[in-house]
């Protein structure tokens, strides 16, 4: 059913359509096109007024064929942004089969391929007259920019009762069931300006008490579930000066919010005990950027997934991430979202690189989910 070719041609005009996270106008644009071509009711939402991206999230409903109302309603997401170098890709198909940018930008498989298999699934659908119940595609915005698309969507725009996200590296096959809940943190450490060289001894280093303070937190891989980490440490300026003032962002994730509160707590009592050693004060502000989930194994998302990849003769298998999407927002929502591994590697580098069979198969998988999804008739 899959017109190889045209799915290409897809995906080559998604990808060189600009689209880094903040500038997702002009491809959120071409995708409304897209969808409305396709006989989909296109809805963009207001959250681009919140989160100040070129565009909102789009909600592109596909009606149950005549028969088909009560099967029970899903919805496939992808993002429409990418990562930076993402202006002027240039992409070509290497002898192998497989799909390249000119080594100057990434790609964009991350993840116009999950956005180019949809539109090529509803396609062949649709010329093979086969039939579906109702279903949702969400285009978010946003997403690599801490899911700040998916997280200001209304759920009220939503009728699905369970989700696929087309957003995971891996190979064919491989489904996400868990991911981490993340904590945001912004610390800032007050001490007290002096001379360095006259009167050192009666400033407070911030610098000092703030390194003191990161010596005695756990982080990195904490557990199996759990991991915190440093990312950015910043103040002060002249060396004749003892530094007042410093800022650090950091964060904690886990599987479980419980492991990720207790991490937190950890962190901030580094800096209760170093700043009172030092007479230093401290700031800490904390903000949950996301859920974790698990999906179960009963649930009919995850069975209707399996379902379709044997369907396929394609090896299936569950795994944890240890990194966000916009799955984790969907389950927050309530709607039982996996996220399913499409192919693509070395996603985020100028070396990111998809098989054009991964881009074929991801589809397929498509297609054989919406056809497997028909056994869930009258189950809402």
């Amino acid at each position: 059913m899959v017109h190889q070719q045209r799915l290409i041609d897809t995906f080559m005009e998604l990808v060189q359509i600009d689209s880094e996270t903040r500038a997702e106008r002009a491809i959120c644009d071409r995708l409304i096109e897209l969808f409305r071509g396709l006989g989909l009711t296109v809805q963009e939402d207001d959250s681009a007024v919140r989160t100040q991206h070129g565009a909102g999230n789009l909600i592109a409903t596909w009606p149950a064929t005549l028969g088909m109302e009560r099967v029970v309603p899903m919805l496939f997401t992808a993002h429409m942004d990418t990562v930076a170098p993402g202006r002027g890709i240039r992409p070509h198909i290497d002898a192998d089969g497989i799909l390249r940018s000119d080594g100057t930008t990434i790609l964009g498989s991350d993840d116009k391929a999950g956005i180019a298999a949809m539109i090529e699934a509803i396609r062949a659908i649709d010329e093979a007259d086969k039939p579906h119940g109702p279903i949702q595609f969400v285009i978010t915005s946003g997403e690599e920019s801490g899911l700040v698309g998916a997280r200001a969507m209304d759920p009220a725009l939503l009728f699905a009762q369970y989700g696929f996200a087309l957003d995971s590296d891996g190979q064919m096959g491989m489904i996400c069931v868990a991911g981490p809940t993340q904590a945001k943190l912004k610390i800032q450490v007050n001490g007290k300006s002096a001379h360095a060289g006259l009167n050192p001894e009666q400033g407070i280093s911030a610098i000092t008490v703030a390194a003191k303070a990161i010596a005695r937190m756990p982080l990195g891989r904490i557990d199996a579930e759990t991991t915190a980490n440093i990312g950015r440490f910043e103040g002060g300026g002249a060396t004749n000066v003892v530094t007042d003032h410093v800022v650090i962002t950091a964060e904690a994730r886990s599987l479980h919010h419980e492991k990720m509160v207790a991490q937190v707590a950890a962190m901030r009592q580094a800096l209760q005990s170093a700043t009172a050693e030092y007479g230093a004060t401290f700031e800490f502000e904390e903000t949950i950027l996301y859920p974790a989930f698990h999906v179960a194994e009963h649930e009919p998302v995850l069975q209707v997934a399996a379902a379709a990849f044997a369907s396929l003769g394609i090896p299936s298998r569950t795994f944890s991430s240890g990194g966000g999407s916009d799955a984790n927002i969907f389950n927050g929502m309530g709607i039982p979202t996996v996220n399913l591994a499409i192919g693509y590697e070395q996603i985020h580098t100028v070396h990111e690189h998809i098989r054009i069979q991964d881009l074929v198969d991801t589809t397929r998988t498509v297609i054989a989910i919406i056809e497997q999804s028909l056994q869930q008739r009258h189950r809402h």
